[in-house]
């Protein structure tokens, strides 16, 4: 469909109602409008396997599911009848559950590094109870984050370092460093610089590029060595790495680890895993003072923990991981062979694990480009393709694939004209997209 044609008149009005009545549209910044050609960010209905409908009536093939949730595909049955099975027995009691036992003891079978584990409802919150642990097990201030890697939690001891730091006081701010990834040299001058001062270093273990080698069994090494606690981000290599964490696929193993995204399905779960000495500070059984650790009312949520305990069996008994990667190296090589037939394969580019791929819209200089990102997704939307990213789920089929290569083929071919004429402007259909993290709406 030429993307002239392409009009979401409903989404459009769905989102007017959106920003009506909640800041921003959306209830995470990464699913706003913004983020979305002007007039074209489709507003969801409902979804199944890796195809969602948007409520103006078009199917799309969807990446990057529930920004990397949904790994299994939308209203996977194994997932939805562990969840109905538990929906008629109740959700939430005023003691534990025995689910609360089951799948604490699934998680820690499945993630055989960690020796305990507690569960909450997003990524921000274990994260955070990880920095807060770390700050009491050592008595020490300072938050050393890695600088190169783009989320850790809403709260302010990370939003406090990125543009969007209103209403953080400098104070909170200032006790948060960071290191660059793969420099264990820098790292070290760091913990030198802040001797005594910094209670953890928390990065995620891989990105779009492998860890250097010995790189993560250095940084254990030098926490070791300064006395901190080392924690590994594991919302998106948890699972899409390997079922037991990117730490199992590297052999390292963190004091703490925090898990979620792919845990869950869709579902809202979370996971704080880590060493005894640690986890139990949180607990009854030591003699130190006690931290106050994920305590949340609707953390152990019965119907998400059977999802989680569903997932898990799942990607361990199919083999899930595996296909993952073995469908992102189809859609990778796919959209290169595209690309560089139209004459852009150095500008439209696919990075990362087979797993877990993103693309880059370079310029005519090979700069990163909002306005080449904004003409390739309204090609891909107008195409029936919604792809913030190429992070793929187990759902897709190969034809799913082959469908969204002639989609990227077809939007190349415009990327090359435009590329010709120096301009894209007369392709992007409105303002670009736009950053999540700026200063300024």
């Amino acid at each position: 469909m030429d993307t002239e044609e392409f009009q979401l008149p409903r989404s459009q009005a769905a989102n007017e109602r959106l920003h009506a009545m909640i800041p921003g549209g959306a209830h995470t910044y990464a699913k706003g409008d913004d983020q979305y050609p002007e007039n074209l960010a489709p507003v969801i209905s409902h979804g199944r396997g890796a195809h969602v409908w948007d409520i103006d009536g078009n199917r799309y093939i969807e990446y990057g599911s529930g920004l990397r949730s949904v790994s299994l595909g939308h209203a996977h049955p194994r997932v939805t009848e562990a969840v109905r099975r538990e929906l008629d027995r109740g959700s939430n009691f005023v003691r534990p559950s025995i689910v609360e036992a089951d799948a604490a003891e699934r998680f820690l079978a499945t993630v055989p590094t960690a020796e305990m584990v507690k569960f909450a409802k997003n990524g921000s919150d274990a994260t955070t109870a990880a920095v807060r642990l770390a700050r009491a097990a050592t008595g020490r201030p300072r938050v050393a984050i890695c600088g190169d890697q783009p989320f850790f939690s809403v709260d302010d001891w990370f939003i406090g370092s990125t543009p969007m730091s209103a209403g953080i006081p400098a104070a909170t701010t200032e006790l948060t460093v960071s290191f660059p990834y793969g420099d264990l040299a820098a790292t070290a001058e760091l913990l030198t610089r802040y001797q005594d001062e910094i209670a953890c270093l928390i990065l995620e273990p891989a990105g779009h590029t492998e860890p250097p080698p010995g790189y993560l069994a250095g940084l254990c090494e030098l926490a070791d060595r300064h006395g901190c606690v080392l924690v590994f981000d594991e919302m998106i290599t948890g699972f899409r790495w390997s079922e037991a964490g990117a730490q199992s696929l590297y052999g390292v193993v963190p004091d703490l680890s925090t898990f979620g995204k792919a845990l869950g399905n869709g579902f809202a779960i979370s996971a704080l895993a880590g060493r005894r000495e640690l986890m139990e500070r949180g607990g009854q059984r030591h003699s130190d003072d006690r931290v106050f650790l994920l305590s949340t009312t609707h953390g152990a949520e019965t119907h998400s923990l059977a999802a989680a305990m569903a997932v898990q069996s799942t990607y361990v008994e199919e083999g899930i991981t595996a296909q993952l990667h073995a469908l992102g190296a189809r859609l990778a090589a796919g959209v290169s062979d595209a690309a560089a037939g139209m004459g852009v394969g150095d500008h439209v580019v696919v990075r990362g694990r087979t797993s877990n791929l993103v693309f880059a819209t370079l310029d005519e200089k090979g700069q990163p480009s909002q306005q080449y990102r904004t003409l390739f997704l309204r090609r891909l939307l107008a195409g029936g393709v919604l792809a913030p990213s190429f992070v793929v789920s187990s759902a897709l089929s190969d034809t799913d694939i082959d469908h969204t290569v002639d989609v990227v083929a077809q939007a190349c071919a415009v990327y090359r004209k435009a590329l010709d004429a120096g301009d894209p402007t007369p392709w992007l259909g409105g303002r670009p997209v736009k950053p999540v993290f700026r200063r300024r709406a």
